[in-house]
């Protein structure tokens, strides 16, 4: 196996065995910074050694292996500088294991931990991006559009708390579950979304690695509510948006609008499952919530054979309904785009002139305004907001895309 072939495996196994790792460090340690850290230092080897060693046959055994004795070394070093002995002593002695959740999941311990409602909503986020999902502080900040010294302090406060308020590592009870899964569920909303287009510059444009453990994810919560309509809404909407990923990016590497993806390509059992989901709850009479509703909107997407059979009154309705539960100017700038295929791009653009206060550094938002005024010949004013999009993204196939859109005008 040669260098390139050995660093293709190193960058599979953090896609795929980060949150493994620091789940078990963490459950056998206690500590979200020790299971960090030595995670870290146990990928940190493996660029070192398996170069000349080879990849071993099951990576993730062996960087599990490697983290659980870096933290233990770890554990020794500070044991020898001030009291520890207690923290020490659990290498050692077999301690009778905590009562496990509805289900046994370390990940899923792992999320409900960074989710804990003692922490802030952006802060859980960004906790289960770094521990759960592996992404970079600097990724996570982009994500939040914070610098990433305030993205760090924000993580390392609390893993603090965590600590200091001795968060238990673990699924909460039948009993607190309805609770604690709205928390939850937007963490994994969120993990999905970076997955499905990372706005990291440097990695892939879309990171299957994370969308499918936020779907496998989901799915567990699913089972462990399975009368809940917004756990069904979110697998609903998750399956659906996973369906088109394969039609997302061009071979080129260029984003592909929705209007323009080959409908063909789409994964037809994920479209069948998130349809089968929609449904029952939609026979199910109860009103529905933020994902059930999102969900509804990908299911009249992917109903229409060609992008022209899409019915956008039907899409325009249901953004109706969804702005009356949140309000928030990314939700109508999405419902802008329905409104300008049913009512015309002028009429669009005045809604979306007035977010500007709110959205002026997101990319999203001088993307849409860039194609409104391009399709009514604004062609300036357009290429001026292009520009803006193009500074503002993150996504290495999205700048592609609206690099070609600006270069196109005329």
């Amino acid at each position: 196996m040669n260098r390139l072939e050995v660093r293709e495996a190193i960058t599979q196994a953090h896609h795929e065995e980060w949150a493994r790792v620091v789940a078990a460090l963490t459950r056998r340690f206690g500590d979200l910074d020790i299971a960090e850290e030595a995670a870290a230092e146990a990928f940190a080897t493996a660029v070192e050694r398996w170069p000349a060693d080879g990849v071993p046959p099951n990576p993730g055994a062996w960087l599990t292996t490697t983290a659980n004795r870096k933290a233990i070394d770890r554990i020794r070093r500070e044991n020898k500088r001030g009291d520890k002995q207690k923290e020490a002593q659990t290498l050692y002695d077999d301690e009778p294991p905590e009562p496990l959740g509805a289900i046994d999941d370390e990940r899923l311990r792992l999320i409900f931990t960074c989710c804990h409602p003692a922490l802030a909503t952006e802060t859980r986020v960004a906790l289960t991006l770094r521990m759960v999902g592996g992404l970079t502080v600097p990724e996570i900040a982009r994500a939040f559009l914070v610098q990433e010294t305030t993205m760090g302090q924000r993580i390392t406060r609390a893993k603090a708390k965590i600590k200091a308020a001795r968060i238990p590592y673990r699924v909460p009870s039948t009993e607190d579950l309805p609770a604690r899964v709205s928390g939850v569920l937007a963490v994994l909303f969120l993990v999905f979304n970076e997955g499905y287009l990372a706005t990291g510059p440097d990695t892939d444009p879309v990171r299957h690695d994370l969308t499918a453990e936020a779907i496998r994810l989901t799915r567990l919560v699913r089972a462990l509510m399975p009368e809940d309509g917004e756990v069904a809404g979110l697998l609903a909407l998750m399956l659906l948006t996973e369906a088109r990923r394969t039609a997302r990016v061009s071979p080129s590497g260029e984003l592909v609008s929705l209007d323009e993806q080959d409908r063909g390509a789409w994964d037809a059992a994920l479209i069948a499952e998130g349809h089968r989901l929609v449904r029952e709850r939609l026979a199910a009479g109860e009103a529905p919530g933020r994902y059930q509703i999102l969900a509804a909107i990908n299911a009249v997407h992917t109903s229409a054979r060609e992008a022209r059979d899409t019915d956008w009154s039907q899409v325009v309705a249901l953004y109706d309904q969804l702005v009356r539960l949140d309000p928030s100017p990314i939700i109508v700038l999405n419902r802008a785009v329905a409104v300008a295929e049913l009512d015309g791009p002028e009429v669009a653009l005045a809604v979306v002139d007035r977010l500007e206060d709110r959205l002026a550094g997101y990319h999203a938002y001088h993307a849409t305004r860039a194609d409104l005024l391009r399709r009514l010949g604004r062609s300036q004013k357009s290429r001026a907001a292009y520009d803006q999009a193009i500074e503002l993204a993150g996504n290495t196939a999205e700048t592609a895309y609206l690099t070609r859109r600006r270069d196109q005008l005329a």
